[in-house]
């Protein structure tokens, strides 16, 4: 077991040192200002590029309490820097009562030429599937992330 244990975490390791081609940076650090209805709005978000085409994005939320993972497709929109994105995830949220859910999302992402800024427009429903089921459709969010 403790043989499996440290071959993950090598791999883990040599993931994590990966360089990117077809990218600038490979990680982007930032907020996302969202709609209040959300159970993940206003909130830190932290990506990771795996690839050309995919990046996971971990989201931390204060009101409530929250975390969320996102696994994202990435396409270039034929402009430099301008690309659209989608994928899904889940979130578990923090407040009196736990909350779990599912989460997509959609959205146009361009990274600046010039100077190491992300921005971000997304669509990201929710549907909570604990303590409070229901689906909220307006989440509409903008990103600024700084990118190395």
């Amino acid at each position: 077991m403790k043989k499996i244990w440290l071959c993950f975490f090598a791999f883990i390791c040599l993931a994590s040192l990966q360089i990117v081609k077809g990218q600038e940076h490979s990680n982007a650090l930032g907020i996302r200002l969202s709609t209040a209805q959300a159970t993940i709005n206003q909130s830190v978000s932290y990506r990771r590029y795996l690839n050309e085409n995919t990046a996971l994005e971990g989201l931390l939320s204060f009101d409530p309490i929250a975390v969320g993972a996102l696994y994202e497709r990435i396409y270039p929109l034929g402009a430099p820097g301008l690309q659209w994105f989608f994928g899904g995830g889940a979130y578990v949220a923090f407040k009196g009562d736990n909350v779990f859910g599912a989460m997509g999302i959609v959205g146009l992402d361009y990274t600046l030429p010039s100077v190491p800024i992300n921005l971000s427009l997304d669509w990201k429903p929710e549907l909570n599937f604990i303590n409070n089921v229901n689906f909220q459709a307006s989440a509409v969010a903008l990103s600024v992330r700084f990118v190395f």
